[in-house]
């Protein structure tokens, strides 16, 4: 069966939390370890459907019926002046990393921000030893912009996070204005 990224459902949860109760799944993101199946129906719910003005994405990525795959892009804020930028946060379950999930969900939501969501800036951070990941990030266009000492809390060590982002490679233009 081939790969289907949607909207995130209420149903993806059992499947999410399964993702996230693994060590080496959580262990690269600042999520907790022992997850609930309730906690991510109750993420899931406050997402869909988005607010009203919200440009905020959750994709997951289906295979054979379950969810293998969870990357959305999230408001950095209710600052009138950050509007422009959004996080993005992606993890994909063990079984099916190196197989493209990460891939199709990043230009997913990259097409998402660049050609439909008025969105210049995707930020993220991702822990400094995580080169697979910073490698996909990279083939996407985003550059590190610092490295934040001590930031998460990884396995009772204080971690070190790449800051990158990546900005719309080309803005969106006035088309027919005036002709």
């Amino acid at each position: 069966m081939s790969l289907v990224l949607r909207r995130v459902k209420p149903a993806d949860a059992a499947a999410i939390a399964e993702q996230f109760a693994d060590p080496d799944v959580f262990g690269g993101t600042l999520q907790l370890p022992y997850p609930s199946e309730e906690l991510w129906a109750q993420r899931i719910a406050g997402m869909n459907p988005p607010a009203a003005g919200s440009n905020e994405m959750v994709l997951a990525a289906v295979l054979d019926d379950k969810a293998v795959g969870l990357a959305g892009l999230h408001p950095v804020g209710p600052a009138v002046r950050r509007r422009h930028a959004m996080s993005l946060g992606i993890t994909v379950a063990k079984a099916s990393q190196g197989q493209g999930v990460g891939n199709a969900l990043m230009a997913a939501l990259i097409d998402y921000a660049d050609n439909w969501a008025q969105i210049l800036r995707i930020e993220l951070t991702v822990y400094h030893d995580n080169q697979r990941a910073i490698r996909l990030y990279e083939r996407h266009g985003f550059a590190p912009e610092g490295r934040l000492k001590a930031y998460g809390l990884r396995n009772g060590v204080y971690e070190d996070v790449l800051a990158m982002a990546r900005l719309h490679p080309r803005q969106p233009m006035v088309r027919g204005a005036g002709d």
